[in-house]
């Protein structure tokens, strides 16, 4: 005869039962989808090393080896969104982040892999700074004929954008201007001793780069909003901008409490339909979860939102990243 336990002995081994069924349901749930979590190196194409890019990538770097342990994150430097497409597309990088702008330029222009790029999330938004010597007379895009411009580096969002805004303007990127190709690792510096007149950068706000230079050298923000007619008359290529104003908290030393109107894109966080589901699904909730702790050292990351980052025209979501916005909305 098969002998009983006592009823509140039965009791006991159901509770326990119970308790530890639910917390395999937890354990599971809290997995990204697939077979099992995610494992091996991983890359990450960033930016110049004094730009937002790079900051956000090494901060999201140790967030994935918490959320991720299976995962290695390396950070590739680059010259920006283009050449961060061309890495992607190549397969030296895993994810990058490029602007809106430039990846439906990538698409029309049919790079290679043009097609098969899928995003992750939307991020945050570039504030385009046109930045001259606080003495400087250039009140506008249109005053910048005959100067040394720094445009960005080729491969760079910020030079597709500073050619745009100054044929919005009425110049002529290649006899108007001289243009300076270097990114926003040296155009302080060459701002500073005069080996440009001006600079424009795309970037997150505020951008350390600038922060710096302002600290020793008096610099001062020029408006571009006046520009913005111009551009949306232009069409297709420049509807991923929106006019924006730069609050004027976003550079203290520079701004002197005013606003300065200018044009906004938003980021990407941008892989290939190569990749798989589950590591993409939890990279894609590494970057929305991390969004308060790495908004702390780079305020534009704040911005990261999990009701907007599905908004990523002009590419559609990856499939992992879609079972992520899924699974937290239940």
């Amino acid at each position: 005869m098969a002998i009983l336990p006592r009823p509140g002995r039965r009791r006991a081994l159901t509770a326990a039962a119970t308790a530890l069924a639910l917390l395999g349901l937890v354990l599971w749930w809290l997995q990204p989808v697939g077979a099992g979590a995610p494992r091996g190196r991983v890359t990450l194409a960033t930016g110049v090393p004094t730009g937002v890019y790079a900051r956000y990538g090494e901060l999201l770097k140790g967030d994935v080896a918490r959320d991720l342990p299976g995962v290695d994150l390396e950070l590739l430097r680059s010259e920006g969104s283009i050449d961060n497409l061309r890495q992607l597309a190549t397969g030296r990088a895993t994810f990058t982040i490029a602007t809106a702008d430039a990846v439906a330029d990538y698409q029309a222009r049919r790079e290679p892999g043009a097609d098969r790029l899928r995003a992750c999330a939307r991020l945050y938004d570039d504030y385009m700074q046109l930045v001259v010597p606080r003495g400087s007379a250039v009140g506008s895009a249109r005053a910048l004929k005959g100067l040394r411009v720094g445009v960005g580096s080729d491969g760079s969002g910020v030079q597709l954008i500073t050619r745009r805004l100054l044929a919005a303007a009425g110049l002529d990127f290649a006899t108007d201007i001289t243009p300076v190709r270097v990114g926003i690792d040296r155009m302080p510096s060459m701002l500073e001793h005069g080996q440009v007149d001006a600079f424009f950068w795309s970037g997150g706000l505020p951008t350390l780069a600038v922060q710096q230079l302002a600290k020793r050298f008096p610099v001062r923000l020029v408006q571009l909003g006046d520009l913005i007619p111009a551009l949306r008359r232009q069409g297709e290529p420049n509807r991923y901008y929106r006019a924006a104003v730069m609050p004027a908290d976003a550079y203290p030393r520079v701004q002197n409490g005013e606003a300065v109107k200018t044009i906004a894109v938003a980021n990407l966080l941008v892989t290939t339909d190569r990749e798989d589901d589950a590591l993409t699904f939890g990279i894609t909730r590494t970057v929305i979860n991390s969004r308060d702790a790495i908004g702390h050292v780079v305020h534009a990351a704040q911005n990261v939102d999990l009701r907007t980052a599905v908004f990523t025209d002009p590419l559609p979501l990856h499939a992992g990243a879609r079972e992520y916005y899924v699974s937290a909305k239940q």
